[in-house]
Order: C-alpha cells, then structure tokens, then sequence
C-alpha cells in the first residue's frame, strides 16, 4: 500500500487548518493510500540523520519552507515544490515572475528596501510612486493570507503613513482595480487544469476574501479567464494554485495573485468538488503509480 503524509502547521489551532488537512486525507484514502496527517513540529529536522521512516510521497500544507525543503532533501517527493510554495509566500517575488511570464495583473512598483531607522520620504521616490500609480491604489505586504496585510490607501497623508509603518518589510505599490471592488474569483488549477472556481464578493469590504466577511457562488469562467488562471499557474511552476482573479476593464482577468497553498474547504461548500481528489490523481499520475 503507498502512503503518503499530509503535513499541515500544528501551531495554526483554527478548525479550517485541520479541515484542509481531512479533505486532503479523505482523497488519498479514496485512492487506497494510507494517509497519515502530520503537524509541522512533529518532524523533528535534524540535518545530519536520515529520517528511519519515509512516506513515498507529501501533501505539503503548510509555509513551513525550511520543512519542505528538508523532506525534499530526503528524497520524497514534495506537493507543491518547496520553492513554488517560497516564492507563492513572497508577493514581491510572485509578481516579478507573473510580469516576467507576461501574465496580466495590476500595475506593480515594488518598494525597495529600508531600514527601520532610516527614512526616504525626502527623496522625491515616493512622489513618483504616486504619480506613477495614483490613487487610490493599495499597499500589499509581501507576506500575508486570507487577504490580510493588504492596505487600501486613499488619500497623501495614509500613503505616507503606511510606508513609514512599513519601513524594515517588503511589500509592494499596486494599481487599486475599481471595477473589481469587493469581488473577485478564486480558480483551483491541477497540473495545468482547472478543476473548480467560485465568485467571491463582499459588500462591506474592498477585498472578496470569506475570512473578511465575503459571501461566495458558482460561476462559470470565460475562455479568457481559465487560460490566464492556467497561465499564472505555469509562471509560477505551480502544480497545485489558488488564482486570484480580479475584474479588470470590460471585465478582463487581471491576476491579483496566486495561493500555492489555497485552502479547498469553501469551494467544496460551493461547488461540491473536492480539490484534493485531483490532487491525489495528479500526484498519483506523477509518481507512476496507479489511480484508481
């Protein structure tokens, strides 16, 4: 029998962390894999031994990149990469690589380094920010989920507050897109495919996210939308990917960005379709082995 560890983080208590994790094993249990869950601290990483018992595959849910990186280093195949999950968690690096693949998204400054101590607000950089981007337009800190660490700016005076907050963190300077205000859609793709979506949308806030409030339903995408979905997915060697797509002008999809660990329990409420069953497939699809 294959087995195969479903690694999720252990110090995250809230219910929708484990739930991810059940969807993950109820797939793999479907497909007569033994599937045993994993916190992160479980595993104890000591570079310099071997680990005595090793799964033929992960399910990797989890940030924890140093982990992933050393069950990579022991040979197990790892879902996703660690590094598409590194470079998923880092917003500035994801959208260096969207724009390099040629991916449509927002209009994107990254900020640039700066002490905590020091200050550029003398320099004349940020007034060219803003004349380059205006406003309003948001201020998005490279590490962040469920739409958190995301700022909608409005006025002179919150800009130059934010980036005086900000000093010592990445983050970056994106275009605010009005036509997409408190909407957007979540696209699961698998190895290229996409295999479920959801419009999101809140009424209260600018961001769609159901962690703030949001409310989703089915929909069914354009040509357009499934193929810049797919698109992101690829730019970012993502075999698994949450894409986020905004409504741009005439209601083109502008990626807002790409989850490589996106969690899969509101679009199975939505659409009845659990993303992990074709998680599984692929996985099992990738290694060799059979699917039932």
């Amino acid at each position: 029998m294959q087995t195969c560890w479903i690694v999720y983080n252990g110090s995250l208590t809230h219910d929708k962390f484990i739930d991810q994790a059940l969807l993950l094993q109820e797939a793999a249990e479907k497909q007569g894999i033994q599937a045993t869950l994993v916190k992160n601290y479980e595993l104890l990483m000591n570079v310099q031994q071997s680990l005595t018992t090793k799964p033929d595959f992960v399910v990797f849910l989890d940030k924890d990149i140093l982990l992933a990186k050393y069950l990579k280093n022991e040979g197990i195949p790892v879902f996703n990469d660690p590094d598409v999950i590194e470079i998923c968690d880092n917003k500035a690096r994801q959208y260096m690589a969207l724009a390099k693949a040629q991916v449509p998204m927002p209009l994107t400054i990254i900020a640039p380094k700066v002490y905590p101590e020091f200050s550029i607000q003398h320099t004349g950089y940020y007034e060219q920010v803003l004349e380059t981007i205006g406003l309003p337009m948001i201020i998005k800190e490279a590490h962040g989920s469920f739409g958190m660490k995301v700022y909608l700016i409005e006025t002179r005076e919150q800009f130059f507050e934010k980036v005086e907050e900000l000093k010592g963190i990445e983050y970056v300077f994106q275009a605010f897109v009005a036509s997409s205000r408190g909407r957007d859609i979540r696209v699961n793709v698998v190895g290229g495919q996409v295999v479920a979506c959801m419009h999101r949308q809140s009424q209260t806030d600018f961001r769609a996210n159901i962690t703030n409030g949001g409310t989703a339903s089915q929909i069914i995408l354009t040509e357009r939308q499934k193929e810049v979905a797919i698109q992101a997915a690829g730019a970012l060697n993502a075999e698994f990917a949450g894409v986020d797509l905004l409504f741009g002008e005439n209601e083109e999809p502008l990626v807002c960005e790409v989850n490589g660990v996106a969690h899969i329990r509101n679009i199975y409420n939505v659409t009845g379709i659990n993303v992990g069953d074709a998680m599984i497939n692929y996985i099992l699809s990738k290694i060799g082995a059979v699917v039932i």
